[in-house]
């Protein structure tokens, strides 16, 4: 069982999650708007990434006996200067998501909740990973800078990335 400030902590994380999906949605729509299809694939695919992380958290608070109380979601920006600038406020997101995380591990450690603890690690590595992959792309674009040609091959490469679920429990 889940104790009030567990199950009202995880709520908010799950906010976080939905907002993180839809925020990455209006960057793919934003991407759509200047010519990137291979950019807005990338965010499509993060979107179902985090709305995966939000449902995983979902499915946990009620494994444990607590009960979901979905919010508003925020409305997300919609407009950046560049392709630059989306990545740069992508890595900012996904720290500050990291930090939330952590903060998620602290309050189980806190609360002696070693089941939740255990369940957040797998978080904590999913953010050691999101974080490299955005940083290896914004690495990417301070390389091309303005070349047009090298951002239209980026945004190629960009635009293979799927979303594939990790296997299930026992899988």
């Amino acid at each position: 069982m889940l104790s009030k400030n567990i199950e009202k902590a995880l709520n908010e994380q799950i906010n976080a999650e939905f907002y993180s999906s839809y925020m990455y949605l209006s960057m793919s729509t934003y991407f759509d708007s200047v010519g990137l299809p291979g950019a807005a694939q990338w965010m499509r695919a993060q979107t179902q990434e985090e709305w995966f992380h939000g449902m995983k958290l979902f499915g946990y608070v009620s494994e444990r006996g607590g009960r979901v109380a979905l919010k508003a979601i925020k409305q997300p920006p919609t407009d950046w200067k560049s392709t630059l600038h989306v990545f740069q406020d992508v890595l900012s997101h996904e720290q500050k998501v990291t930090g939330l995380i952590n903060n998620l591990i602290n309050l189980a450690l806190d609360e002696r909740d070693h089941a939740t603890n255990i369940f957040l690690q797998w978080f904590i590595s999913e953010q050691v990973e999101e974080e490299a992959n955005v940083g290896a792309v914004l690495d990417k674009l301070k390389l091309i800078g303005k070349d047009a040609t090298a951002l239209f091959t980026l945004d190629a490469t960009l635009g293979q990335r799927v979303f594939t679920p990790p296997p299930a429990k026992g899988e």
